[in-house]
């Protein structure tokens, strides 16, 4: 019998690679922290962990010295500081956001209309803008709060506001009390559409108002729950915590599974009992996955052999 043409045996071939090769069980790396901040449900460490519908905003990465969570938007990549569960609020830091210690130029902030993210009780102190800043504006609408101008006042006596170009003790009709905050129709604080350079956000005044080195500075946001979700972390992911795993999902569906210690997922929990199924239950599939790939095989390599 003549030899079959070269494309049908290089397509054999490919098929029994593409057998061969193809993974018998996959595993989701997850973990209970990123850096000094614990991490749960909605929030996950990488993909698989956590809720699908905040996984592409949330990631854990290293920030030079260690680990930490990180917000990306389409403005930029900003790091969580602070998470509150309870709440449902986290704090992030932008690099390039002001306080009386340091002052630099700022690029837009931004979050996605998409991201189940918004501003919350934040003041944003919009900071070298050009003058007067009384007549500021977004879509008509004046934004400035003429009522705490004695912030402006406050944080204009920090040295660091030379760093912005302004002499200390600058007038304070080159700065803006944005509160509260809100973001334009594109999801961003446009600094350079408002004409400003920089900007500081406030979450606290703390025991001293006017002493702007006693302020907390961050961008508070808070997050919220689909009505999926809520019913899920209320249901089986209380329940997959409780019993010591994380909650996680598996694509393509993104069905709910419990990733447990020891690099495994049930769809239930990590209680004692059921460690032991699960384990089973995984290496009687990857029993049969190979069992299969060598069926497979051996019926390949008879094909071949008939047809050469």
């Amino acid at each position: 019998m003549a030899p079959p043409p070269l494309p049908s045996l290089v397509l054999l071939n490919l098929v029994l690679i593409l057998i061969l090769t193809y993974p018998q069980t996959s595993s989701t790396s997850c973990s209970h922290t990123c850096g000094s901040l614990q991490v749960k449900y909605p929030f996950g460490t990488g993909p698989g962990c956590g809720s699908p519908l905040f996984n592409p905003y949330i990631t854990c990465k290293s920030n030079g010295t260690g680990d930490q969570l990180f917000l990306k938007t389409h403005t930029g990549s900003y790091p969580i500081t602070s998470i509150s569960y309870t709440t449902s609020t986290l704090t992030l830091t932008p690099h390039s956001m002001s306080t009386c210690t340091i002052m630099q130029t700022s690029p837009n902030l931004g979050l996605d209309w998409t991201t189940p993210f918004q501003i919350s009780s934040s003041t944003f102190i919009l900071l070298s803008c050009k003058p007067p800043t009384s007549s500021l504006s977004i879509r008509g609408s004046p934004i400035c709060d003429l009522s705490l101008d004695y912030l402006c006042a406050s944080i204009y006596t920090c040295p660091a506001v030379e760093a912005l170009g302004l002499s200390l003790f600058p007038p304070t009709n080159t700065c803006c009390v944005y509160s509260p905050a809100n973001l334009d129709g594109k999801g961003e604080l446009d600094l350079s559409e408002m004409k400003c350079g920089a900007y500081a956000s406030v979450m606290s005044l703390g025991d001293n108002p006017i002493d702007p080195t006693r302020w907390v500075y961050g961008v508070a946001l808070k997050y919220s729950y689909g009505a999926f979700d809520t019913n899920y972390a209320t249901t089986k992911c209380n329940s997959c915590e409780y019993s010591g795993g994380l909650c996680g999902y598996a694509p393509p569906g993104n069905g709910f599974v419990c990733v447990c210690k020891g690099g495994y997922n049930t769809s239930l929990d990590c209680s004692g009992n059921y460690n032991q199924n699960q384990d089973f239950l995984w290496t009687s599939i990857s029993s049969h996955m190979s069992t299969a790939v060598y069926v497979w095989s051996s019926i390949l390599a008879g094909i071949i052999s008939s047809l050469v």
